[in-house]
Formats: structure tokens, C-alpha cells, sequence
């Protein structure tokens, strides 16, 4: 396995956004044009290619920071129509993103002052920007949380698909919000599998201002380990956001390779961690020219690496077959392995239920209920 893979997303869009994104890394706001043909290209955008790229930041979480290289690029080559349109979006997009800032420390800071442990997960591993739910995670119970989240913000819970079942996750609406508030109470992973990563995820945490705010969240490699379970394990899909957010913490030097080697083979699941620094680390290397810097560890323990990955309906997609498939047996034989039986039995009904869901799809249009 190398790590050299070439990706080609074919959608124009996506790869003009990751050139944004990774290509203006490798020089400063005031000296764009080393980036080649890209301040060009931003200049020709029609409005409604330039919506079409917005949409398509949105989806992948980096609309703020794929904003502000076009802001640059505008106000530099004095071009006032494309400036005046990243302007607008980005002013509405932060207004988004104070709003759901202000009600998730509210969230967190009554669930501390009830006694509840909790860390927000996923969503802020994107500040700048923010992820389209607020997701957290607590060892509370359910019962708890829900008459908690009812009393103090009259929240209304979601209805629970199979999957979230499975997962041990519940969704709120809550007034005033527009986003979900997803809280994940006691597991980790598709189908609740995964206590091994989330009895210790609390203990393991920090605090971290965010926009003025203060947040409990997961250390580094439990950020690339819940990373990995989605994309790896659950949706077979990466997002731009998850490239740009695991760079960064490897690039930062904030990975522990050592603990994060530890922690992912204690949950099973470390040759899906590799696999996915990997992936990381080839599409860096495609835009950006050179890659991140991965320990020999982990590039011999990834199962396959970029050139497996490919660009279908605004996403990265990774193949289910066979390759994610074989990452998903060795997590449940090494649960088998270790006796884990109920972690193992909830994590063998993730075929049928993804099962249910395609036939699900192709009946109704709608996996909604089930996955």
C-alpha cells in the first residue's frame, strides 16, 4: 500500500474546491497568484456556478473557510461583484454559526450544572465552521436527558430510527434552533458497538474556547477515532471537512500516534484509523503536493489508501466492496475475539440494517426510519 494515490473527482465544483481549500494552503493571503490558474478561475465564476460551489461548501462542512480564500482572491484582483457575493454569504453563514454557538453552550453548561458529564463531538472539529446538527455526547441516561432537554429548553424528541436505536442516539428540536441537537448517550458507532472508545471518551477530554465560548471536547485521537467510524464504518463517505480537520491536527502535532494506536486497537478498529490518515494524507498530497506526515506504523497498517476513493453526489466516496467490508469483519471478529458478545451482536445487525435501508431507498425514495 502506498500513499501516493491519485483521486479524481470528476465534478467541477469539488475540484475547484479542493484546490481552494488545499492549494491556497501552500502560500499567504497576499500572494494568491502562486496558486496558479486559481485567482482566474474564482474571476470567472458565473452566479450560478459560484451558488453551485456554495452549495457544495456547505454540504462539506467548510463554506466558511472556502469563503474567505475566495474573499482574498476577490479583493486582490479588485473584483467587486464575486467579493460582494462571498460577502453576503459568509455574513449569513456566520450569523448561523453565533446562533447555534450560543444555544449549544447553553446546552452544555445545564447539563453541567445538573451533574451530567458531556463533550460535544463532531462539530466543532470544524471551527471555523460548524457542522449542519449540534452532536454530544454523555454517559447520563436517556430518561434523564430527555426530561432535561424537555424542562429546560422544551425541546421535542425527534422520531428514532433504527439506526439510532442501534446507536444509542436521540435527536432534539429545539425552539428558536433550526439545527438538531444529536446526543449520544453511553456508545459510539452505527449500531452502539463501540464502549471501549466512549466509556473513556470523558475522561480523556478538554476544554477549548471556541468563538467565545468554552467546550468540553474529545481529545485528538478520539476525534480521529469517531471520525473513522463514520466514514469508515457508517456512511463510506468522506466530506472535505474531515481532509482539512484531520490535517490539521497531524500537521499541528497534536496526534499521539502512539495512544491513538493504543485507544483504536483496544476498540478494533485501528486498520480502519490508518486506512483513514491514509486517505487524508493522499488527497493533501494530490492538491496541496505533499502529503501528511504518517508514522511507518500507520501507512503499514492501512488496508488501501487514495486510489480507492472516488467523487459521486457531492461527496468522497469510499467502496463498500470489498474493502470497507473487510474493515468492518476484522472490527467484529476482534469484538468476538475479546468476548465482547453484545457489542458484537449489535455490531453484526449492521448488514441487515443497511439492507433494510437500500431496499428502503429504492421503494419509497426514503431510508428515513431505518438508517
Amino acid at each position: 500500500m502506498t500513499t501516493s494515490a491519485i483521486l479524481s473527482p470528476s465534478h467541477k465544483s469539488m475540484t475547484l474546491l479542493s484546490r481552494l481549500l488545499l492549494s491556497a494552503q501552500t502560500c499567504d493571503s497576499s500572494s494568491l497568484s502562486r496558486v496558479g490558474d486559481l485567482p482566474l478561475e474564482v474571476q470567472n465564476l458565473s452566479r450560478h456556478e459560484f451558488d453551485d460551489l456554495l452549495a457544495l461548501a456547505n454540504t462539506n462542512h467548510v463554506i466558511v473557510r472556502g469563503l474567505e480564500v475566495i474573499l482574498n482572491i476577490a479583493h486582490e484582483a479588485q473584483d467587486p461583484i464575486r467579493a460582494e457575493w462571498a460577502e453576503t454569504a459568509l455574513a449569513a453563514e456566520r450569523a448561523r454559526i453565533v446562533t447555534a454557538l450560543a444555544f449549544l453552550s447553553d446546552i452544555c453548561t445545564t447539563f453541567e450544572n445538573e451533574g451530567y458529564d458531556v463533550a460535544v463531538i463532531k462539530s466543532l472539529d470544524h471551527w471555523p465552521d460548524l457542522g449542519s446538527d449540534l452532536d454530544l455526547y454523555t454517559n447520563a441516561s436517556s430518561r434523564d436527558i430527555a426530561k432535561l432537554m424537555k424542562k429546560r429548553f422544551e425541546a421535542q424528541i425527534a422520531p428514532q430510527s433504527w439506526g439510532d436505536r442501534l446507536a444509542h442516539k436521540w435527536n432534539f428540536l429545539i425552539p428558536g434552533l433550526p439545527e438538531a441537537v444529536e446526543i449520544h448517550m453511553g456508545r459510539l458507532g452505527q449500531t452502539g458497538e463501540q464502549v471501549a472508545i466512549a466509556s473513556r471518551l470523558a475522561q480523556r477530554s478538554h476544554l477549548e474556547t471556541i468563538g467565545g465560548h468554552t467546550f468540553r471536547v474529545p481529545s485528538s485521537s478520539d476525534r480521529i477515532m469517531i471520525s473513522t467510524l463514520q466514514r469508515m464504518y457508517r456512511h463510506f463517505y468522506f466530506r472535505l471537512c474531515d481532509i482539512l480537520d484531520s490535517a490539521q491536527l497531524a500537521e499541528t502535532g497534536r496526534i499521539n500516534y502512539d495512544d491513538l494506536r493504543s485507544a483504536a486497537t483496544r476498540a478494533g478498529i485501528w486498520e480502519g484509523v490508518a486506512t483513514y490518515l491514509a486517505i487524508v494524507s493522499d488527497y493533501m498530497k494530490q492538491y496541496r503536493g505533499i502529503g501528511i506526515d504518517l508514522p511507518q506504523s500507520v501507512i503499514a497498517s492501512a488496508r488501501f489508501g487514495g486510489d480507492a476513493i472516488y467523487y459521486s453526489r457531492s461527496f468522497l466516496r469510499v467502496p463498500i466492496m470489498p474493502q470497507s467490508a473487510k474493515l468492518y469483519g476484522s472490527q467484529l471478529a476482534g469484538l468476538l475475539r475479546r468476548r465482547e458478545l453484545q457489542s458484537g451482536a449489535r455490531l453484526s445487525l449492521l448488514p441487515w440494517l443497511a439492507t433494510a435501508a437500500v431496499v428502503g431507498q429504492k421503494l419509497t425514495g426514503s431510508d428515513k426510519g431505518i438508517w
